[in-house]
């Protein structure tokens, strides 16, 4: 008996990652080691024959052999596509284990209704997800808010979003705009880019509203002014 393992890769480099590191631990746990991957970079819309999965159980398994994979929507984007991939396994008598749900599809009737069960929820899921996408954009649009990027926000600046609540906590302790950069890595104009996209332009402005009060006191170079030497 052979083990596969097979996972529709994404643009998320954490999602494959996270796929991949499912798949080993329960291959662990269920001593179904060691294992043999496929990575599919095909979209899961297509039909099952001209992806990976399609090859694997067509091609490479044989009868008595195991197929992991970690959840249901990775063997196709609707439910029919979810139940052609298992009715040509149990053809073939190949079993797949479905990791998430800890489920064995090996073609009895029991784990067809459950694949057809699981396979219609996450379609549903999926639509309902497209459509409140689509009324969001719809409803920002109405009101005239802008839809998409941000025009000026480039992609390096976006990195700065998962340091989003590290950046405001620090910005409201009044913490240097360069520390703050250095502390997430990256330039202070790629920081000041990204609170201005972020609506956090405030914080620069209060800093140079302070500035300019410190000037006053300061003298117009910052320095203090010397005061008059008392009369003798």
């Amino acid at each position: 008996m052979t083990t596969y393992a097979y996972l529709r890769v994404s643009t998320d480099k954490q999602d494959l990652d996270n796929q991949r590191h499912g798949v080993i631990e329960y291959a662990k746990k269920h001593k179904l080691e060691p294992l043999h991957f496929f990575e599919d970079t095909v979209s899961g819309t297509k039909d099952w024959q001209e992806r990976e999965i399609g090859r694997l159980l067509t091609k490479q398994a044989i009868k008595g052999d195991v197929v992991l994979t970690p959840e249901f929507s990775r063997l196709g984007r609707s439910a029919l596509q979810v139940m052609l991939v298992l009715a040509e396994a149990a053809k073939r008598e190949i079993t797949i284990h479905i990791v998430k749900n800890g489920l064995i599809m090996d073609g009895s009737l029991n784990s067809r209704m459950m694949a057809l069960a699981f396979g219609m929820a996450a379609e549903i899921e999926r639509d309902f997800i497209s459509k409140r996408t689509t009324e969001a954009l719809a409803r920002r649009k109405a009101e005239g808010k802008p839809v998409g990027r941000q025009k000026g926000v480039k992609n390096k600046d976006r990195k700065l979003d998962k340091h989003r609540e590290q950046i405001l906590d620090l910005l409201q302790k009044g913490v240097h705009k360069a520390a703050i950069a250095k502390i997430c890595g990256c330039e202070r104009e790629a920081l000041y880019e990204w609170m201005y996209a972020n609506n956090l332009g405030a914080y620069i402005k209060s800093r140079k509203a302070t500035a300019g009060k410190g000037d006053d006191k300061t003298g117009k170079k910052g320095k203090p002014v010397a005061k008059p030497s008392p009369k003798k």
